[in-house]
C-alpha cells in the first residue's frame, strides 16, 4: 500500500501531462499538492520539513532557470551577430541531410557536452542550436531528450558514478565488508569496476540510439511520416554509434569514470564529421529534410523564432566560420577546464558558496553560483559580443528575448522541482514508513522476485524521472540495489551497474529535463507531447539493459574482475 501511495504523485503527472495533455504549468502544481498531502497526512512528516523541502526546490529552480537563461542568451547573441547563419551553412556543407545533422549535433556533440558538464546542459546547448539550423522546435527537443541516456552515466566528468554511486554506498559497513570479500582493497577500484560494467551495458544498448533518433525524426516530423526513411541511413547511424561507444568502453576500462563520454564523444565527433564530409555511408540518391515551414504542424513551433536570413549587429558576412564556432568551442573548453579536479578553477569557482540549513531541519540549500553552467554561458556570450563586434541594438535584443523566454519556463519549474524535493524528503515521519522513493522501490523488488535484475534499471529510471538527475537517482537507490543483490544471491556490483544505467535512461522522460529543454526554445505547454515520443526509447533502453544484465548474471560474466 505504501508503494502504491508513493507512486501517486508520479501517476498524477502521467495522467495529466501525457494522458489529458495538460501543460506542465497546470499539471505540476496538482502533483505538488498531492505530494504535500501524502507527506503531511500519510507519511506524517512535520510541516516544517515539507516547507524546507519546498524552499530547497525553489533554490534548485532558480539554478535551473539561470542555466536556461544562459543557454538562450548565447543562442540569441549568435543569432543577432550573424554567427548562427554561418554555423548553419557549415553544417549544410558537411551534409544537407537532416538525418546526418541530428546524429552529429545531438548524439556526438550533445554527448561531448554531457561528458563535460552534465545536469541538462546538452539539451540547453544542442536544442536551440538545432532550432537555429532550421529544425522544428518539437523535433529539436525530442532529439535532445533521446540522446540523454548512453552518455549520462559518465556526465559531468563522471559525477553520477564518482558522486552518485559513491555517496549512495560509502560509509555502509555491510557494503564495505562485501566489497572487501569481492577482492577490492581500494574503494576507487570498486567504483571503476562498477563504471566499466555500466559502460559495457550502455555500449550494447546504446548501439541503436542514433538509429532510433533518426527514425523518430522521419516518423514524426517527415512529410511522409515514414520510419523507413530513417532506417535508410542505418550504416551511417551504426558507424556513428560505434565511433563513440568503442572508445567509450576503452576509456571506462583503462582511465576510469571521468572520461568515457567526454573523450569517447570527442573522438567520435572527429571521425564521423570526416566521414560525413566525404559522403561515405550515407544515401547517395536522396537528401532528407523536414517539410516546408508552411506545412509544419502547429505543435512543432516554439516561441523561439530565429531568422537566419539577416543578422542584427554584425552582418553575417563579417563573421568567419572559425569566429562563428569559437563561442561553442570556448563553451566546451571552459566547461571541461572548470570541472577537472586536477586544475584549480573548480575550487576557485566553488569557493563562493551560499549555505542555509533551512529552519534547522537538516535540509540544506548549498549553492555555488559561479560554478553553475549558466555562468559559463553568460561569460561566453559576452566574449562573443566582442569577438563578433556586435552593436548595441543586437545586444539589447538578445538579452530582452532571452529574459522573456526564460520567464515563460518559470511557472512549471516552480512546482516541478519543489514536488521532487518533497517526495525525496519524506523520511522520519511519525508513520514510520520508509521515504517515498524507497517505499516504491521496495514494492518493485517484491513484485520482481527472482527476476528482479530485469526490473532494476526501471527503479533507476524512476529515480531520475522524479529527481531529474542520474546522480541523485544513484544516491537514492545504489544501496537499495546493492542489498537486494545480496539478498537474492547475485553479484551486487551488477545490480548497482544496472541502477546507474537505468538512472541514465530515466533522463529521456524526466519531466524536469523536458520542461527545461522545452523552455529553451519556447515550447512550454507541450511537455506531454515530448514524453509520448520519447517514452518508447526509455522503455527500450531500460528493458534491454535489464535483460542484458540478467544474462550477464546468469552466465557469471565479469563477476570476479579486478
Amino acid at each position: 500500500m505504501t508503494a502504491l501511495l508513493a507512486f501517486l504523485p508520479i501517476l498524477v503527472v502521467g495522467v495529466l501531462l501525457v494522458g489529458i495533455r495538460l501543460p506542465a504549468s497546470r499539471a505540476m502544481p496538482v502533483s505538488y499538492l498531492v505530494a504535500v498531502g501524502l507527506a503531511l497526512f500519510v507519511w506524517q512528516v512535520p510541516s516544517v520539513q515539507v516547507a524546507a523541502a519546498s524552499i530547497k526546490g525553489l533554490s534548485l529552480t532558480l539554478r535551473l532557470l539561470f542555466i536556461i537563461f544562459g543557454a538562450i542568451l548565447l543562442l540569441n547573441t549568435l543569432k543577432y551577430s550573424g554567427a548562427l547563419a554561418v554555423i548553419r551553412n557549415g553544417f549544410t556543407n558537411i551534409s544537407a541531410d537532416r538525418r546526418v545533422q541530428v546524429i552529429i549535433i545531438a548524439w556526438l556533440f550533445g554527448s561531448f557536452i554531457e561528458g563535460a558538464a552534465g545536469f541538462g546542459t546538452p539539451a540547453a546547448v544542442t536544442v536551440p542550436l538545432m532550432v537555429g539550423l532550421g529544425f522544428p522546435a518539437m523535433a529539436g527537443v525530442v532529439a535532445g531528450m533521446i540522446i540523454q541516456c548512453t552518455p549520462v552515466s559518465f556526465g559531468a566528468v563522471g559525477t553520477p558514478i564518482l558522486v552518485g554511486v559513491n555517496k549512495g554506498l560509502a560509509g555502509e559497513e555491510s557494503v564495505q565488508t562485501a566489497v572487501t570479500e569481492m577482492g577490492f582493497m581500494e574503494w576507487d577500484g570498486f567504483l571503476a569496476f562498477v563504471g566499466f560494467k555500466v559502460a559495457l551495458v550502455h555500449a550494447i544498448v546504446g548501439t541503436l540510439i542514433p538509429l532510433l533518433l533518426v527514425v523518430v525524426m522521419t516518423r514524426f516530423f517527415g512529410s511522409k511520416k515514414s520510419a523507413r526513411e530513417g532506417l535508410a541511413v542505418w550504416p551511417f547511424a551504426l558507424f556513428a554509434s560505434f565511433s563513440l561507444t568503442l572508445p567509450y568502453i576503452l576509456f571506462a576500462r583503462f582511465l576510469g569514470p571521468e572520461f568515457p563520454s567526454l573523450l569517447g564523444a570527442l573522438i567520435g565527433l572527429a571521425i564521423v564529421v570526416t566521414v560525413a564530409k566525404r559522403g561515405w555511408l550515407v544515401p547517395k540518391d536522396e537528401t532528407w529534410d523536414f517539410p516546408p515551414r508552411a506545412d509544419w504542424e502547429a505543435s512543432w513551433f516554439g516561441g523561439l523564432e530565429i531568422d537566419l536570413k539577416s543578422g542584427q549587429g554584425s552582418e553575417p558576412s563579417r563573421v568567419g566560420a572559425f569566429a562563428a564556432w569559437l563561442p561553442y568551442l570556448l563553451l566546451a573548453g571552459l566547461l571541461v577546464l572548470t570541472r577537472l579536479e586536477e586544475l584549480p578553477f573548480k575550487a576557485w569557482l566553488r569557493s563562493v558558496q551560499l549555505k542555509w540549513n533551512i529552519f534547522g531541519t537538516g535540509i540544506q540549500v548549498d549553492e555555488t553560483p559561479l560554478y553553475v553552467p549558466g555562468t559559463v554561458f553568460i561569460v561566453v556570450s559576452l566574449i562573443a559580443v566582442i569577438l563578433h563586434r556586435m552593436k548595441g541594438a543586437g545586444l539589447s535584443a538578445a538579452w530582452v528575448e532571452s529574459l522573456k523566454t526564460t520567464a515563460k519556463a518559470s511557472v512549471a519549474l516552480l512546482f516541478t522541482v519543489p514536488m521532487v524535493q518533497v517526495f525525496l524528503h519524506t523520511g522520519g515521519g511519525l508513520s514510520g514508513f520508509d521515504k517515498m522513493p524507497i517505499a516504491l522501490a521496495n514494492g518493485v523488488a517484491a513484485l520482481g522476485g527472482g527476476v528482479y535484475p530485469i526490473l532494476a534499471p526501471l527503479v533507476g529510471g524512476f529515480g531520475a524521472f522524479v529527481a531529474g538527475s542520474n546522480t541523485i537517482s544513484n544516491m537514492m537507490f545504489s544501496l537499495f540495489q546493492f542489498e537486494v543483490g545480496i539478498r537474492i544471491g547475485v553479484d551486487a556490483t551488477w545490480m548497482v551497474a544496472l541502477q546507474a544505467v537505468g538512472g541514465a535512461a530515466g533522463n529521456v522522460v524526466c519531466v524536469h529535463n523536458v520542461v527545461a529543454a522545452s523552455a529553451v526554445v519556447g515550447l512550454t505547454g507541450r511537455e506531454g507531447d515530448v514524453i509520448r515520443k520519447t517514452f518508447m526509447v526509455f522503455f527500450y533502453y531500460a528493458l534491454s539493459a535489464g535483460l542484458i544484465g540478467f544474462a550477464f548474471l546468469k552466465l557469471g560474466l565479469l563477476s570476479s574482475f579486478g
